[in-house]
């Protein structure tokens, strides 16, 4: 059990790199993301600013946030947005 949380522990700082390598490209469009939660490979995010609303946002989110996390996160297997009305 331990080991598992550590391993979770190691792979959220991974999630918390990407995403934050990703963040000044999101920003300079007005947009922002926030990470939520990481659960069975997959991580909750929630898309804010010009994000939420846009017609871009599943490509964004899939072509964009999930293709990089996976690439470079080994446990992550999705992405999933959490709407702000949405609780985990």
């Amino acid at each position: 059990m331990e080991e598992n949380k550590n391993k979770n522990s190691e792979t959220i700082k991974e999630i918390h790199r990407v995403l934050d390598k990703l963040r000044p490209y999101l920003n300079s469009e007005g947009g922002d993301i926030q990470f939520i939660d990481y659960e069975d490979g997959i991580v909750y995010v929630r898309m804010l600013g010009a994000c939420v609303g846009c017609g871009s946002l599943d490509y964004t989110l899939k072509e964009g946030i999930e293709a990089l996390l996976v690439e470079y996160v080994p446990d992550v297997i999705e992405v999933r947005n959490v709407e702000e009305e949405e609780e985990m």
